[in-house]
């Protein structure tokens, strides 16, 4: 291969192994990872987003983690400027970058070259304001009312998908998923998918909360509520932290907020496999395979085509 090496995408669901996959395609190709994964990506919610260590990080560089505070809401638009810029100086500098996450718009908003609508802080405020007055259900159907296919696609309870959902239908005056076109490439690009049975996924979401609250987790979210964390549109809904932070306000007893968060983090892997199965560019492989690195690897080397 000669001139600038393709990215490596590596997604899939919650709780497949991407990490490790991620660390040992590194070492032997060459590479740097560079995070997709959006709560990673937040100072101090190391615990609760499985966030690599330095053991697990092998001595493998790590890019973009620990660049938001928990007040600080997700952008996508902002996150793509700094992860090309990443990616930019990799793979000028002959390093592959790999990129690796289950947030899809995030691995999307990078490889592909997509149309993010804006924001607008004075709509925003509003449409906020308007869900703590009336709930997420009045506005979902307003939304439903103005775009049904993203009101189906949207739960009626995620009240921060509705408002942003709403806030682009009102800025762009069309609807919220045409918004995300057919992609056009940003980079050459090999993307591999990691997935295991249902069974054995949900055995490991399992045992992955149970590490998660033996690993500190409540010690970890009554600091960040110190930090402000509670006021944060976007960290304090995420997984596991949504839950302390009820187990915290005497909402839930701790098993409670441990079976919610295995119950909320399955389903979630339900969404990304579902998110990320509809990309035909996506090369499946079983995580639990023995053989998973020598067939990943492979695989990159059959699909890289000089730039």
């Amino acid at each position: 291969m000669t001139g600038a090496p393709p990215v490596v995408a590596v997604v899939g669901p919650t709780a497949t192994g991407k990490t490790a996959l991620a660390v040992a395609l590194a070492r032997r190709l060459g590479g740097e990872v560079v995070n997709a994964d959006s709560m990673q990506l937040y100072r101090g919610m190391d615990v609760g987003t499985a966030k690599p260590g330095p053991d697990e990080r092998g001595g493998i560089p790590h890019h973009l983690l620990d660049l938001w505070h928990v007040r600080q809401a997700a952008s996508v638009a902002e996150y793509r400027g700094t992860a090309r810029a990443v990616i930019d100086r990799l793979r000028a500098a002959g390093v592959v970058p790999l990129l690796v996450g289950g947030s899809g718009l995030y691995v999307r908003a990078v490889l592909d070259d997509l149309d993010l609508p804006g924001t607008d802080p004075a709509v925003r405020a509003r449409l906020e304001g308007e869900l703590a007055a009336v709930g997420p259900a009045a506005l979902h159907a307003r939304l439903a009312a103005v775009d049904p296919a993203a009101a189906a696609a949207v739960l009626p309870s995620n009240g921060r998908r509705i408002v942003r959902a709403l806030e682009v239908v009102e800025l762009t005056g069309g609807p919220f998923r045409a918004t995300l076109p057919e992609p056009r490439p940003h980079y050459p690009a090999v993307v591999v998918g990691l997935d295991r049975a249902a069974a054995e996924l949900d055995e490991r979401i399992a045992r992955r909360v149970e590490r998660m609250w033996a690993g500190g987790l409540v010690a970890e979210v009554e600091v960040l509520v110190a930090e402000g964390l509670r006021e944060g549109p976007t960290a304090s809904r995420a997984l596991g932290y949504a839950q302390v932070l009820a187990q915290l306000a005497g909402e839930l007893d701790p098993d409670e907020a441990r079976e919610r968060t295995v119950g909320a983090t399955r389903r979630f892997v339900r969404r990304q496999r579902s998110w990320f199965r509809r990309d035909p560019a996506v090369r499946w492989f079983d995580a639990a395979r023995g053989d998973l690195l020598d067939a990943v690897t492979r695989e990159i080397a059959d699909r890289t085509i000089d730039p």
